[in-house]
């Protein structure tokens, strides 16, 4: 009986054809592999090892995340939450909503070798100063606390009255922004500007 030719014995004249699956054989029910992302080998002699405790950890890793408190919760509560991160940013009031349009509360955070810059969105505050208002702590906790003017059913304008179609921005009322700056700071060597709804603030390292 003739051995069956191999790929590279096939002339460009021969109709090759695959097995097709046979209608009559019985389907197997085999259970689902479980499928994790590749965390490639531990080195680059073990092409087969088991996955290790730390590339567990890595896989278990769920990077940024949103928390949801309760809608009374406690300062305290909020305070012990963003204690236990240092990258984290709590949103509450008006800004916490989740509503569509422009986020309130969206933080960037850069570093110089003696100083922290940051800007937040702030889309709709109110630029009163008597109901805006920004602290810095010494151990780089920030904490942001102002009044969202945007979102209401009715908007007075040049002596007329609109009543809103939508409401897509940010709902009004105060609201708070909290976040972490990487390490402790000289809070009395900070200068802040807030205009066109961005916070923008440079402070000195300590």
């Amino acid at each position: 009986m003739a051995s069956p030719m191999s790929r590279s014995e096939r002339t460009k004249g021969d109709n090759y054809e695959p097995n097709r699956m046979n209608p009559q054989q019985p389907v197997l029910d085999v259970a689902p592999l479980n499928c994790v992302p590749y965390m490639g080998p531990t080195n680059a002699d073990d092409m087969f090892s088991s996955p290790t405790k730390e590339n567990t950890e890595a896989v278990e890793a769920i990077g940024s995340a949103m928390i949801f408190l309760p809608s009374q919760s406690t300062r305290e509560e909020l305070d012990n939450i963003m204690a236990a991160t240092k990258n984290g940013v709590a949103l509450t009031g008006a800004a916490a909503t989740g509503s569509v349009g422009p986020v309130i509360g969206k933080v960037d955070i850069g570093e110089l070798q003696d100083s922290y810059y940051f800007r937040v969105a702030l889309p709709g505050v109110s630029m009163d100063k008597r109901d805006f208002n920004c602290d810095i702590e010494p151990d780089g906790k920030v904490v942001i606390k102002g009044v969202s003017t945007t979102g209401e059913k009715i908007v007075c304008k040049n002596f007329q009255i609109f009543h809103m179609l939508t409401q897509n921005l940010c709902p009004p009322g105060p609201f708070t922004v909290s976040f972490q700056l990487p390490g402790p700071v000289n809070n009395q060597e900070a200068k802040s500007y807030l205009a066109n709804g961005m916070l923008e603030a440079v402070v000195k390292k300590m």
